[in-house]
């Protein structure tokens, strides 16, 4: 994939830029000639993963746009869709947003009911994991097709996992998020087939990422995932970034409102 001065040049926004699966993307999309605009929420401890991305981004050739704000943020979102308009327009050839990808793990890992009544999810915890992992799709969504920042052909992908129809200790906020994620997609993928924009879910396999390693008994998911799968090992990073490469080809134009395992045949057996 290339642009030139008779195309407008290519972005992928990546929610979740700085590690695990948004990294991996944002690698594998600059390699393939996309520009890349990486929200992210680092603190100092974690920021050079951040820097490590848009070092591996620049040395394609393409550029990194990237900000460390909390996506969840209403304010902020309308400052960086804002600032990437003003960009848009003041640049000397058309712009435009191709690929959204929406690969925030931020939530709250707790029971919903305890021995210890205190430490049972509270309504807070709740509705901050479902407003990150799940309705924030929706919100940027919104807040690019407001300012014209994706068009037709554009692709929307959300990372959801197991955990939509599955039950783990602790996961129960999360387990919701990824349902309500899920039907997200649904709903955006009908109301924006007449845009000819298309909207799935990705379901990856258990992969050892930096958000499953906070989940309590994170080393069993591990080991069950490496018995069952019939590929024989886990789901890689660089698997899930292949596949959504893969998927944000023009022919693929017709597939949308999915949940698309890509997972080597874990979730199957």
């Amino acid at each position: 994939m290339s642009t030139n001065t008779s195309n407008p040049r290519l972005w992928a926004l990546i929610l979740g830029a700085s590690s695990g699966f948004g990294a991996a993307t944002a690698r594998e999309l600059a390699k393939r000639g996309y520009h890349i605009i990486g929200i992210h929420l680092d603190r100092r401890d974690t920021l050079p993963l951040a820097e490590q991305v848009i070092a591996d981004i620049q040395a394609t050739g393409q550029e990194a746009w990237f900000f460390n704000i909390n996506a969840a943020d209403p304010r902020k979102r309308d400052q960086v869709c804002d600032e990437i308009q003003q960009r848009f327009q003041s640049a000397s050839e058309p712009q435009t947003i191709r690929i959204l990808m929406h690969s925030l793990a931020f939530g709250t890992l707790r029971p919903f009911v305890s021995e210890n009544p205190e430490e049972n999810i509270t309504p807070a915890q709740m509705n901050m994991t479902l407003d990150v992992m799940a309705h924030t799709l929706v919100y940027w969504t919104q807040a690019l097709l407001a300012r014209g920042l994706m068009t037709e052909g554009g692709r929307i992908f959300a990372m959801t996992s197991s955990g939509s129809e599955r039950v783990f200790p602790y996961y129960g906020a999360v387990s919701a998020a990824k349902a309500a994620l899920e039907s997200h997609v649904r709903q955006l993928a009908m109301e924006l087939a007449p845009r000819k924009i298309t909207v799935n879910a990705i379901r990856a396999g258990v992969t050892d990422t930096p958000a499953l390693r906070k989940i309590p008994g994170h080393e069993e998911l591990i080991r069950i995932a490496q018995e069952r799968n019939p590929s024989g090992r886990l789901t890689t990073p660089e698997d899930v970034a292949r596949a959504i490469a893969a998927l944000a080809s023009e022919d693929l134009s017709w597939m949308t409102g999915n949940v698309i395992n890509v997972d080597g045949g874990e979730f199957i057996v």
